[in-house]
This record gives C-alpha cells, structure tokens and sequence, in this order.
C-alpha cells in the first residue's frame, strides 16, 4: 500500500499505516460490516496513538500488536452484536461491498486501494455461515484458516489454550463444510444472474422457476427501515412468484450487472439512488439462494 493519504515521509508511520488494509481486511469478515470493521480500526489506531513514543518502541512487532488489539476489539463487538441482533426487525444479512466495476467474462477485477480482497473468504454465502458460528469460533477460524496465524498467536487473542483454538477452528470447518458447494465459475454465474435478471424484469415465473433450485430460499434485509419479507421466502416456485410480483409493484426500478462480494450479483437503484443490493449463491447451474440487502445503513458504500 502506498503512503498517499498518511500525511508523513516517516517511515515509521509510513509501516505502522500499511497496516490498515490489513486491518480492514480482517475486521470485515469478523464482523461482516465495512462501516463496523472501519471503526474498529479507527479505535485499533487510537490506541497506538495513546501510547508513548517509548512504549510504541517497546513494542517489536507493531504489525502483530495491531492485529492482536483489532481482533480483540471485534472479539468484544461480536458478543455484543448477539443481542443487538436479537432486537434487530427481520432477517440480519451481512453488509456488502462495493465494486463499481461491471461483470468481466475474464473475472472479477479487484481495486488495490483500501478495500477488502474480494475472494472467496468474503462471498456472501461463506460469511453467512460466519454468522453461525459462535464469537471464538469465528475469530480462531479467521486467524488461522484465513490469515494463517499459528495457534499460539490466536491462543493470545482469544484468550484460550492453542489446542482449545485448535479445536474452535475444527468446529468452524464443519460448519463451512457442511454448507458449501462447489464454486461456479465467475462467466458461468453471471449469465445466470444476467438470465435471471431478465426473466425478473420481464415477469416470467416460469423461466424464474427453470433458474432456481426447487428448495431455492430468497432472504431480505430491510433492517426496520425499509420495507423487506420479515421471514425467507422458501421453495422455487414461491421466490419465483415473489420476486415477479415485485417487478410489478416497482415498475420504475433500474437493475445493473455489478459485482457484489467478488461474485456477479444485482443492483437495483431508484431515481439513481441504490435500494437493494442483492448477491447470489449458485451450485449446479441454479440458483440456491439469494441475499437481497436493502437496509439504507447497509448501503452507504454503494452511494457514495
């Protein structure tokens, strides 16, 4: 990462801010929120900050000291987020990023700047299996499947032994196992987003039901702001019929191709202004499940 931005030719400063996307990074796909992984990074700094110089000398491994702070930070928000979401009206779906880049056949182009890798460790599908994990698990199974942090390292975070990390991480893995399919090449997904697209706006059930997997599940998130299902909509045909029926009721809204957490997905905007971002998990050329954003907090990255 450049220095642009970090407003110093101190090559200390310089080191200790090459860190950040790092921190982004890793805080995102804790917490499965851009807005919540950018503050906790803001908070991971201040705390360096509020060191001495002598204390910040001390420290042999800023990096790792960095990393360690962040990943508590988040530790401490996803227990806490437990309950927040308990109050939270309707289904909870994880905030999704941005990419102002349209589908290329070649693949999907990923900006270097300070944004999260776009792989397969921040699709959509994967961090809703995230959400199922309990706070340990998840952070033991981020640091060390993902970021490769040895068990002794994460131990220190988490506050267990290595061999109970160790163990975290095993759950973790059944869980991810349990849950995926095999990865649909990014050409072959985006035609059939694209195919369903049209059939969307064209209000054709039956060609909606030919793309969907018969146990197809459709989940929305309007987080109380917006109008959204409160509960999945499951079955094919149903998702079918639900998303026509929309296409009927919103005449006057644009869907563009865009790339939504790595993976083809859909925008709809209205008078320009983004309302629903929407991602899609694909296995056997249909598709399984469908992730339809459209909390306004959520959306923020997307109309900026």
């Amino acid at each position: 990462m450049s220095d642009t931005g970090t407003g110093s030719g101190d090559p200390a400063l310089s080191a200790i801010m090459s860190e950040r996307r790092q921190l982004i990074n890793l805080a995102y796909r804790l917490l499965g929120s851009l807005a919540d992984a950018e503050d906790v990074v803001q908070e991971t700094y201040t705390r360096w900050y509020a060191m001495s110089a002598a204390e910040q000398e001390a420290i042999e491994s800023p990096g790792g000291w960095l990393t360690t702070v962040a990943s508590r930070i988040c530790l401490d928000l996803l227990g806490s987020a437990r309950a927040r979401r308990e109050r939270y009206v309707g289904e909870w779906i994880p905030e999704p990023l941005p990419d102002g880049t349209e589908w290329r056949s070649a693949g999907v182009s990923v900006d270097p700047a300070d944004r999260v890798t776009l792989d397969e460790s921040v699709n959509m599908a994967f961090l809703v299996v995230l959400e199922s994990m309990t706070p340990a698990e998840r952070v033991a199974f981020i640091l060390h499947d993902v970021f490769r942090y040895p068990f002794p390292e994460v131990a220190e975070i988490v506050g267990r032994s290595p061999a109970a990390c160790r163990q975290l991480a095993t759950s973790a893995r059944r869980r991810i196992a349990n849950a995926q399919t095999p990865p649909t090449p990014t050409a072959q997904s985006a035609s059939l987003v694209r195919d369903f697209k049209e059939a969307w706006q064209a209000q054709d059930i039956q060609a909606l039901i030919t793309l969907l997997d018969p146990d197809a599940v459709a989940v929305g998130d309007g987080g109380g702001l917006v109008s959204a299902e409160l509960h999945p909509v499951a079955g094919g045909e149903e998702v079918a019929r639900y998303f026509a029926a929309l296409a009927g009721r919103r005449p006057g809204i644009t869907l563009l191709e865009r790339t939504v957490n790595g993976q083809p997905g859909l925008v709809a905007q209205e008078d320009g202004v983004t309302v629903t971002v929407i991602a899609f998990d694909i296995a056997d050329d249909q598709i399984k499940h469908i992730w339809a954003v459209r909390n306004p907090e959520k959306l923020r990255p997307w109309t900026r």
